[in-house]
């Protein structure tokens, strides 16, 4: 033995840590594991991590449009149930109104709001009733029970009902972290935008007619300017956003743009005619097809010289041909404009409060049927504090639309 140290005899080799000479009820240790490793089987891959992920956002969408409709029902069947039960029950018109068949679920609300009171889960005095204790069915419980009462109120009971087994579904997924497809979110918010709109919450939205306003929209659409969708290329947009939607029923239609294939090529000029003796007014702004700028925009795309002047021109000229056959062709206007195309904009409704645009920048080297789309609407921001209603990338693109409309020259 050393001073200061202790001398251990050598080990057997037959008996060191990876001996299979393992005594009965000994624990061998696991082998070192990598640095930031829990170990192969609790481990993770990109490949979990995204699908996790999309599970968690599909769950959180449906979350939201769920607490929407029971946010909705509630405050229904508030409105119906309580003046008939209060004046006689007073505080317990809930339990009154669940009646004997309701009892256990209703005591079960009324406990669990004794608890949370207790514990000081009571962040609104506006929750303090056993009302917003009751989940989704229990509330469907009330409505089925007292239905003569909902009856002048809602037309189809039997259209509640199917949307309320429809969204079962997806609150059983939900509430249990279990995953959701694509197909049951897309089924769940089909089903509260339709109960939402048969309850009455469908709000007053006039661009709501041509796009529907999504919930995550009306509830986060501040966090993003007035962007309420975004589209990796046109195609893509079309697809859910036919031209049909973006242009039909259109009281004004201002467009800016390099040919305007969008609205040319993807709405007939038999349309557009209707569109325009119906009242719309017109104004299309082309790109002048002899302008040095479309020979540019023809080098940076890498296509023959003259194909795309040649296609504006066409362009032009059927869109000549929708205004020679109007009653009022002051009401549809041709101008172009010989600046560099920076984008091109279609905006629906622009001079109120409430239109629709669809934008696409031009990148040098990408077609604009390849481009990413924006699809805005005016008037979405939730407007906060000293900001003004003006803050919107809808107003930046109509500013930028009239002062090029300015500049411009009318087509004869």
């Amino acid at each position: 033995m050393g001073s200061g140290g202790l001398e251990l005899p050598p080990g057997d080799e037959d008996h060191e840590g990876n001996s299979a000479d393992v005594p009965p009820g000994a624990v061998s240790l696991a082998r070192p594991m990598e640095m930031g490793s829990i170990g192969p089987e609790l481990d993770w891959n990109a490949d979990a991590w995204r699908e996790v992920r999309t599970r968690a956002q599909r769950a959180g969408r449906a979350y939201i449009w769920l607490n929407l409709v029971e946010q909705r029902l509630r405050a229904v069947v508030a409105a119906v149930l309580r003046p008939i039960y209060e004046p006689v029950h007073g505080d317990d018109w809930v339990v009154a109104a669940a009646g004997p068949a309701g009892q256990e679920w209703v005591q079960r609300a009324v406990a669990v709001r004794e608890v949370s009171r207790r514990k000081g889960y009571l962040l609104d005095p506006a929750d303090d009733n056993v009302l917003s204790f009751l989940t989704l069915p229990q509330l469907r419980e009330l409505m089925v029970q007292h239905w003569p009462c909902f009856e002048p109120y809602v037309d189809e009971r039997r259209d509640v009902e199917l949307a309320l087994d429809e969204l079962e579904v997806t609150r059983n997924v939900v509430s249990r972290n279990r995953a959701l497809s694509e197909t049951v979110l897309a089924q769940a918010e089909r089903a509260s935008a339709r109960l939402l709109e048969i309850l009455g919450a469908g709000g007053d939205v006039p661009s709501a007619r041509r796009l529907p306003v999504d919930a995550v929209e009306d509830l986060v659409g501040d966090r993003y300017a007035d962007v309420v969708a975004v589209h990796p290329d046109r195609v893509r947009l079309l697809r859910q956003f036919p031209a049909e939607d973006i242009f039909g029923g259109a009281r004004r239609l201002d467009a800016i743009g390099i040919g305007l294939n969008l609205l040319v090529q993807n709405f007939s000029g038999r349309r557009l005619v209707r569109l325009a003796e119906s009242g719309c007014r017109v104004r299309l702004l082309f790109l002048n097809p002899a302008s040095s700028a479309v020979k540019r925009r023809e080098r940076e795309l890498g296509i023959r010289k003259g194909e795309l002047s040649r296609a504006v021109e066409m362009n032009i000229l059927h869109m000549r041909r929708v205004r020679s056959k109007l009653r009022d062709p002051g009401a549809f206007e041709i101008q172009v404009f010989d600046e560099t195309p920076r984008f091109t904009a279609y905006l629906v409704d622009g001079d109120g409060s409430d239109g629709i645009a669809v934008v696409q920048s031009y990148l040098r080297r990408t077609r604009g049927m390849e481009a990413p789309v924006l699809v805005l609407r005016s008037g979405n921001r939730v407007v906060k504090s000293d900001e003004a209603d003006e803050s919107g990338l809808f107003a930046t693109y109509r500013e930028e639309f009239e002062m090029a409309w300015v500049d411009s020259r009318p087509v004869s």
